[in-house]
């Protein structure tokens, strides 16, 4: 087990108001988007994903677009998706993209790939739902093989077969870095070890112990036959502030709004004020003060034997300045404690 993890932070890139309390265009959220990388990668944050989504409540459609602007700002941070949805995309254009995206940072570029909650993605670029289960395993199936970075030769039902065929470009180092992204199915557990593609837990609510049998299985999975164990990770939601009351009351209007808008579309009811304080105590929400957050990110590095860890920054429309606000402590206060209770082990 790893005790010094990664500690990172993923944003979907929701639309947001300003300190006014008015929506901001998307033009201006995708330029906050930047500047929150900056930071991040100023105040020591390891990692930054961006999430991809094809509606209204989010502005990035387009994470590779935004992950290269911000590869252009930044010197150290790892930049990737989170997620890219293969299943609507070209598993070839993803890797082409991604492989430039990682010549611009100079190997900074992660993919991290998924079905995704969302199915907005499917109609609008002309594919099947009832095909939902075969266009993501047979994906994959093709982007494991694009990681070889040598000529493929591959055959599927949903596009035309491949023979010895060259993708470009090549990246410097000889293999992207991917990961795949699971909400939590022992299958889909199963499918991350078969590939031999680090695992990225999607942990949104409930608490993380509950899923320590599919790291558990992941592990044992992947090093059978003695091989070399393979990193997992988990990303979950929070945000910090100065003060655990004040995290908390920062971020219940916007959590709520994020949370209502999608439950009304899935048939679950409103969020309730104990519901969401039960969720921070007990649950997913990584919430308060950079001493609370830190505590319980290493709690769940402990549990689950992580060697990453992602704070999912943005929920709902919070202005950019709290957003900022997050990063700076999250950053400068909660990575450097949740080394020191881990050194502590």
């Amino acid at each position: 087990m790893r005790f010094q993890p990664e500690l990172g932070l993923d944003t979907f890139g929701d639309m947001t108001v300003g300190d006014d309390g008015q929506p901001q265009p998307a033009a201006q959220v995708l330029r906050n988007l930047l500047d929150q990388a900056v930071l991040a990668d100023q105040v020591g944050v390891d990692f930054i994903g961006v999430g991809e989504h094809h509606r209204s409540d989010f502005a990035v459609s387009a994470p590779d677009v935004v992950l290269a602007g911000m590869a252009t700002r930044t010197e150290r941070i790892r930049l990737g998706s989170a997620v890219t949805v293969l299943s609507s995309d070209d598993p070839i254009r993803v890797f082409e993209r991604f492989s430039t995206i990682d010549a611009l940072s100079n190997g900074r570029a992660e993919v991290v790939l998924g079905r995704g909650s969302f199915t907005e993605s499917f109609p609008l670029f002309g594919f099947d739902l009832r095909d939902y289960e075969t266009l993501f395993a047979e994906k994959l199936d093709l982007f494991s093989n694009l990681l070889t970075e040598r000529p493929v030769t591959w055959q599927g039902s949903h596009r035309t077969p491949l023979r010895d065929q060259e993708v470009w470009p090549k990246t410097e180092s000889g293999r992207l870095a991917a990961w795949i992204a699971v909400g939590g199915s022992p299958q889909s557990v199963v499918r991350a070890a078969s590939y031999r593609i680090p695992l990225m837990l999607a942990i949104i609510g409930g608490s993380a112990h509950r899923f320590l049998p599919f790291a558990d299985l992941y592990r044992q999975l992947t090093t059978e036959g003695g091989g070399e164990a393979l990193p997992v990770a988990v990303h979950s939601p929070g945000h910090v502030a100065e003060t655990d009351e004040l995290a908390r009351e920062q971020l219940f209007p916007h959590f709520k709004a994020n949370r209502d808008r999608i439950g009304a579309e899935r048939g679950w009811g409103p969020l309730g004020l104990q519901e969401y304080h039960d969720e921070i105590t007990q649950g997913a929400l990584y919430v308060g003060s950079p001493e609370t957050v830190a505590q319980k990110i290493a709690g769940t590095v402990r549990t689950l034997g992580l060697s990453r860890f992602d704070l999912k920054y943005a929920n709902g429309p919070m202005p950019h300045s709290q957003l900022m606000r997050s990063i700076e402590l999250y950053g400068t206060q909660v990575i450097p404690r949740v080394r020191e209770l881990l050194a502590e082990d």
